[in-house]
């Protein structure tokens, strides 16, 4: 499309020599999901959109009532308070496009393995190295710049950012955020895709399975049965039903060696050296396929745990038991054909004057699916490559940081039709 005099004005009124500084600010705060540093930068984004002129709405949320939801997503991080943070503006009757981040990021992991604090954010040239770098703090930022630099243009509908916490262990932010009423007619989050359109994810669903075994001195290993030696063929088939699980994706996901991982993420058994361990607890994320019901996704899995242990003689007659804790990720997409990708890919197409991005699924879990579950067009198109995100080379560039901040402006000048 053409460039119109005041797209290119707005264009030209984008702060990209604001985007570093407002980087490194955002990312020197520790806000791991579930933490007080958290709901510190909910506070400090307030204000930031309070400077811009918007309608803000900063509330506490009711963490009970969200909870005891029967749409509830799920949590981990163990958190006493949670709050929510939406600014808007734009008086038209024209359609309402919701720019969505989450301030939350996971812990740091292994300090060895970083190059300094994850927390002190590192600059090399274009490249800024931190916690939250690209998941999804440099998203966060592109919403503030490209909401500056629109700050004086008359919209002919609505423009509304979204910053929501919890994201990483469930979606409680922006679950509580659309209970608020706060909704609108299609939304883009800032996730990391690299330039692409995410118009899809799978989804994860946090399991917990307990393997019990008998304790015995080490001594006598042969009295007592080893929780560890009893969990091996639940291991090997949850393999298998990762294998069966990823014949014939959807298309939107073929590019990858495994659309939907099952992964066991951590191993906790024994309590002492010369012990043989009478208990194992293993805990890992199970992929939901595209248009998956969880519910037959976790009696899959939870077949598959019940077969291998009728298959062995301990198990047999003391099998594993299987529950859900934590996050709980459906699956979610956009509508094939749905005016949001030609308004975001258009918008990109123009900044970059190069072709429209890709149109892909991710394999991993967002709020995405909340979004669409509230009856509202999503998709994800932002800042950074999403295989760096939560290790220790997490990065982004500053320039794909400009790129979507310029995309956004058009997006949001330009709006859906209707």
């Amino acid at each position: 499309m053409t460039i119109n005099d005041v797209e290119a004005a707005a264009l030209a009124a984008v702060d990209e020599a604001a985007i570093g500084p407002l980087l490194l600010d955002l990312l020197r705060v520790p806000s791991v999901t579930g933490t007080a540093a958290e709901s510190d930068l909910q506070h400090v984004l307030a204000g930031h959109l309070q400077r811009l002129d918007l309608d803000v709405d900063l509330w506490s949320m009711d963490l009970d009532g969200l909870r005891t939801h029967p749409g509830f997503p799920g949590g981990e991080a163990p958190r006493t308070e949670a709050w929510g943070l939406v600014g808007t503006r734009g008086a038209g009757d024209g359609p309402t496009l919701i720019l969505q981040g989450h301030v939350d990021v996971v812990p740091p992991g292994d300090l060895a393995q970083w190059q300094g604090d994850p927390f002190r954010p590192r600059v090399e040239g274009d490249i800024v190295h931190a916690r939250g770098a690209c998941d999804m703090k440099a998203g966060v930022v592109a919403i503030l710049v490209a909401l500056d630099a629109i700050r004086k243009v008359s919209l002919r509908g609505k423009v509304s950012a979204h910053f929501v916490v919890s994201e990483e262990d469930g979606g409680l932010g922006a679950f509580g955020t659309l209970q608020r009423g706060h909704t609108g007619d299609a939304c883009v989050i800032t996730e990391p895709t690299s330039g692409a359109l995410m118009v899809a994810n799978a989804g994860a669903l946090t399991f917990r399975i307990e393997v019990p075994g008998k304790a015995t001195h080490g001594s006598t290993r042969y009295a007592g049965v080893s929780a560890i030696d009893a969990y091996l063929p639940i291991h090997a088939a949850l393999a298998r039903l990762e294998a069966r699980r990823n014949v014939g994706p959807d298309p939107l996901l073929s590019d990858y060696p495994v659309p939907y991982p099952l992964s066991v993420g951590t191993v906790q058994s024994g309590d002492w050296a010369s012990s043989v361990p009478d208990l194992l607890v293993a805990e890992g994320r199970l992929g939901v396929a595209l248009g998956e019901d969880p519910a037959r996704a976790r009696a899959d899995l939870e077949a598959c745990v019940a077969e291998a242990c009728a298959e062995d003689p301990w198990l047999r007659e003391h099998p594993a038991v299987v529950t859900w804790p934590g996050g709980q990720f459906a699956s979610g997409r956009l509508t094939a054909g749905h005016p949001l990708a030609d308004l975001v890919g258009d918008a990109h197409a123009d900044v970059t004057r190069s072709f429209r991005p890709a149109e892909r699924g991710a394999p991993y879990g967002s709020d995405l699916r909340l979004y669409a579950d509230a009856g509202i067009p999503t998709l994800q198109y932002g800042p950074g490559d999403v295989r760096l995100a939560h290790g220790p080379r997490e990065q982004v560039l500053i320039s794909e940081v400009v790129t979507v901040a310029h995309t956004l402006v058009l997006a949001v000048l330009r709006g859906l039709p209707g």
